[in-house]
Order: C-alpha cells, then structure tokens, then sequence
C-alpha cells in the first residue's frame, strides 16, 4: 500500500463535502509531476486530504477507490476517485508539522506547492498521531 497527500481549498471542495458525497473524482489537476503521482495511485491506498488556503491543516482520511483515468473533457490529464474514511480528531496544521523533526523530508514542507504527493508509511502515521492529540 501507498500514501498520500492531496490538496484542496475547502472554499471550492472541503473535506466536509467529501464525507458527505461519499465519494468524489479528485480531477482538475494541472501539474505534470502531480498528474505522473496520480498515475501511480493504486486502489486501497491512503490519501491525506489537506487543506489549503487559511486552514493549512491536514483534515481527514480518505482511500483511493478508482485508480487514474482520463478526465472527461481534458483527456490528456488524470483523475482518481476517493471516498473518505475518517476524519482526525483534531486537524494537523501545517505549522505543527513543520516543528516535527520526523516531518522535515516530507514534500508538504519540501515541495509546499505540490497539490498531489506521496507521503511514506512513517509520515502518514506521524500524521495520524498528531491527528489524534
């Protein structure tokens, strides 16, 4: 299994709306490197959903429920499907994980811009530890 890491602003699909649609097609990316981890999401990974914009914070968890396909209108770029799994008790701020010692490799500080990325094992636990505090 794979983890990872997707961005959205929560004014246009927060992670309210997620659990409450029970499933969404994760489209509208438009970054090369984002759109290649995409491709490499598999059916059962972990996804972290994060918020971008004033809330910073990593707010639940979610799984990949269909692997990448084309999107409808723009066929050159990839969308998964994710269907949440849980929220955090307490979201993780984004200032939080950068004191984190074990967090400092992770691309959400290293490549703060990426809306898709992978997370490892031990990131994704760290996360959920912080998320549970």
């Amino acid at each position: 299994m794979n983890y990872w890491l997707v961005k959205t602003e929560p004014d246009t699909y927060a992670w309210q709306n997620l659990v409450r649609d029970k499933t969404a097609v994760w489209d509208g990316i438009r970054n090369f490197q984002a759109r290649n981890f995409l491709k490499q999401m598999k059916k059962g990974d972990m996804v972290l959903v994060y918020h971008t914009g004033n809330d910073k914070a990593v707010q639940g968890i979610a799984k990949v429920i269909r692997e990448a396909f084309p999107e409808p209108e723009y066929k050159n770029w990839l969308a998964v499907e994710l269907a949440p799994v849980k929220p955090l008790k307490n979201p993780v701020p984004l200032a939080v994980i950068k004191q984190q010692k074990a967090l400092a490799n992770m691309m959400l500080v290293r490549a703060p811009r990426l809306s898709v990325q992978p997370v490892s094992a031990t990131e994704f636990d760290a996360i959920l530890k912080l998320g549970e505090k």
